[in-house]
C-alpha cells in the first residue's frame, strides 16, 4: 500500500470517526476493555475496541485520571497486566511482555507501517482534565488477531521510532487492560 493511499484512508477514517455517523461505519463486533491504573489497580475507564469495515481497528477510549498530554498506546503480546521483576526492579505491567509483533520485525514504527510491530498504535491524547475520549485508528490490525492481548498506556509520548530511545521513548507503563477472547 503506497503512502498516498494510506494518507487518504487515514484521513477518511478520521473524518468518519469525528462525525455523528460513526455507529453506521462499523459492525457490532466490539470489546469493551477495562483499563486499570498499574500503581493502584483502580479502574480508569474503558477502551472500546471495534473492527472498522475490515480496514483496521478503532480504539475508542473513555478514560479519566491520566496525566494531560500525549501518551504511548500499544498492544502488547500477552493478555496479562501483572507486575514482574527485571534486574531486581519491579516492572508494572511487565507480564504483558513487549509490543505485539507477530511478524518478528523487531522494529518500532508508525501505526500505518507494515515494517514494524503490529501493536504500534497512534498516540493517545489526554485533555487538560486528564480525560481521553478521542478515538484512534490502527489500519494494520484486525480484532480477531488481538483478542487475548493487552492494551498498554505509557507515561510519555511516542515518536514511532527506536531512535533516540527504543520503543518510541514512551516511558513507564501506567495503565493496562486485557482484550477478552
Amino acid at each position: 500500500m503506497n503512502k498516498r493511499k494510506i494518507t487518504a484512508m487515514v484521513g477518511a477514517v478520521s473524518l468518519a470517526l469525528s462525525s455523528a455517523s460513526f455507529a453506521a461505519h462499523h459492525d457490532d463486533d466490539h470489546i469493551s476493555v477495562v483499563m486499570k491504573d498499574l500503581k493502584t489497580e483502580s479502574s480508569m475507564g474503558t477502551v472500546k475496541v471495534s473492527d472498522y469495515d475490515d480496514d483496521g481497528v478503532v480504539f475508542t477510549p473513555n478514560l479519566k485520571g491520566l496525566t494531560p498530554g500525549i501518551h504511548g498506546f500499544h498492544i502488547h503480546e500477552n493478555g496479562d497486566c501483572l507486575a514482574t521483576m527485571k534486574n531486581g526492579k519491579t516492572v508494572l505491567g511487565g507480564a504483558a511482555g513487549g509490543h505485539f509483533d507477530p511478524e518478528a520485525t523487531g522494529q518500532h514504527k508508525a501505526p500505518w507501517s507494515e515494517a514494524g510491530h503490529e501493536g504500534d498504535l497512534p498516540t493517545l491524547y489526554v485533555d487538560e482534565s486528564g480525560n481521553a475520549t478521542q478515538p484512534v485508528f490502527a489500519p494494520e490490525l484486525e480484532l480477531e488477531d488481538i483478542r487475548g492481548k493487552a492494551i498498554m498506556i505509557h507515561a510519555g509520548g511516542d515518536n514511532y521510532s527506536d531512535e533516540p530511545k527504543k520503543l518510541g521513548g514512551g516511558g513507564p507503563r501506567v495503565a493496562c487492560g486485557v482484550i477478552s477472547e
